[in-house]
């Protein structure tokens, strides 16, 4: 169901065009800007979803199960089914960065600023893991200037942590995911991290939260 790198792919031309896209709204309509900066060693996240959109709408549910859109950019950071989702309940606007974001670096997004979209969301897959994933998930935008949040690490509980290369996309793994052992944990929670029980050694890619800083800033304020 999630072939990993067919999907990465294909999500990444996609992201380009909206990236392109996202960048010349910038110069004239009103946008929320949005930065992420990923703050682990060595941690990858795939192309990074943003959203603008009003109250009410929400990625997922602490201690709930995942969706199927969010499961599916969790294990194979194909962003195109949870981006097609927000849309169809009414987001103002879903943008895409375009491309991984690597340890230290920073990408801004640009996504339109209308009058009922006061709340952003992000997501994205964390590589190299299962079905971890960074978000924001409804959090409302600053009236003046920036706000900075920050992401922890989370798991969909959509696919054991069975930390094998087999079962994980990507450029250090190359994997397809899912696991071929069916089932995870059944429910969203704070990820906890790589523990060397299979390919990956947890000196290297384990992490400490937060793994993601995000700023927000209402562009082109005038209003």
């Amino acid at each position: 169901m999630l072939k990993l790198l067919r999907d990465v792919l294909a999500t990444a031309i996609a992201s380009g065009l909206l990236l392109a896209s996202s960048s010349v709204m910038a110069d004239g309509e009103k946008t929320y800007q949005v930065t992420i900066t990923n703050i682990t060693h060595s941690i990858n996240f795939t192309p990074i979803l943003v959203a603008s959109h009003g109250k009410g709408v929400s990625l997922f549910d602490l201690g709930s199960a995942a969706s199927d859109e969010l499961a599916t950019i969790a294990e194979s950071g194909n962003a195109a089914p949870l981006a097609a989702k927000l849309l169809d309940e009414g987001a103002a606007d879903v943008q895409n960065s375009g491309a991984l974001l690597k340890p230290g670096e920073s990408v801004t997004v640009y996504v339109k600023r209308t009058h009922g979209a006061r709340y952003i969301s992000v997501a994205s897959m964390m590589l190299p893991t299962n079905d971890g994933f960074i978000a924001l998930n409804g959090i409302k935008v600053p009236k003046h200037g920036t706000a900075t949040y920050y992401s922890v690490g989370y798991d969909a509980g959509s696919e054991p942590n069975d930390e094998l290369c087999i079962s994980i996309p990507g450029p250090t793994c190359g994997g397809t995911g899912p696991s071929p052992d069916a089932g995870g944990e059944g429910y969203v929670h704070i990820n906890r991290g790589i523990h060397g029980i299979g390919d990956l050694a947890p000196d290297v890619y384990d992490w400490r939260n937060p793994v993601a800083k995000i700023s927000i800033t209402r562009a082109n304020n005038d209003d």
